[in-house]
């Protein structure tokens, strides 16, 4: 997701700032009316968006994991390796991924911050602006232009910094992004789809340790797929036979990989 621009100016900003268009002329000391730009709602999108990371971090862990693993199995029929080799590719790719996460959602939460102080400045600097602007909002909705203001002034005088937040930015101040939330749930996420392809060639015997693998994978990978492209709104098939068949790929690969110098050491 792109993060807007960031900036620690206290007084008026500019359309990059804001993330609106500026319309009419804008005389000293003034701020031009705003043109709305439509958002998104953090409730249900975000817990779908939660949702929606989790099940692509257990797919990242299904993927990685399996084809670390295979590629080990490739090399040697001793269960040792293949054991130290996904333990480390486990904690190292949950310690990524969490890591990942709390960079991206922090920054993330940074900008937010950053546009709630903006627009409380603005509040304080320009109220009448701020009041046609949340109206020109509502009115780009739909709403006739008396009603429109009628609302932004109730609105306005109700919590007017709440009120301007939701319809200008779409953040609730309440609400802000959380990177603890987000590391742990990809490190959870990371770790659980891990474990299946681990688990999948240790059990077996040696000689049934990669065709279980590859079994497993490929049946997880079927579900995360059509999970995800449920949660995304779209058609299944081509979502799952996206990641059935990259995956196969993956693990084939690693595999031969994994043949091949084993035997080029082993030799």
């Amino acid at each position: 997701m792109t993060e807007p621009t960031s900036t620690g100016n206290a007084g008026p900003v500019s359309d990059r700032e804001t993330g609106t268009h500026r319309q009419g002329p804008a005389g000293p000391g003034r701020k031009a009316v705003a043109e709305p730009e439509p958002h998104h709602p953090q409730g249900l999108a975000g817990r779908l968006n939660a949702l929606w990371a989790g099940v692509l971090g257990a797919n990242d862990g299904i993927v990685s994991t399996a084809g670390l693993v295979v590629g080990v199995a490739g090399a040697t029929s001793s269960r040792g390796p293949v054991f130290t080799a996904g333990i480390a590719g486990l904690v190292a790719g949950a310690v990524s991924m969490a890591l990942g996460e709390y960079v991206s959602v922090s920054s993330q939460r940074d900008v937010e911050r950053t546009l709630l102080a903006i627009e409380r400045t603005e509040l304080q600097e320009f109220p009448e602006e701020e009041i046609a602007e949340l109206a020109a909002l509502y009115e780009a909705k739909g709403l006739q232009p008396a009603t429109a203001l009628q609302v932004a002034q109730e609105l306005t005088a109700n919590d007017a910094f709440a009120a301007h937040a939701d319809a200008e930015l779409g953040i609730d101040p309440q609400e802000l992004t959380n990177p603890w939330h987000a590391a742990w749930a990809s490190l959870i996420a990371f770790t659980l789809g891990s474990a299946l392809p681990l688990l999948a060639v240790l059990l077996p015997p040696a000689g049934w340790r990669v065709p279980v693998t590859f079994a497993v994978v490929l049946v997880a990978l079927a579900l995360t797929g059509a999970l995800s492209a449920q949660l995304g709104g779209s058609k299944k098939a081509p979502a799952v036979a996206r990641l059935v068949i990259g995956g196969a790929l993956a693990m084939a690969v690693t595999f031969g990989v994994g043949r091949l110098v084993g035997g080029s050491v082993g030799g």
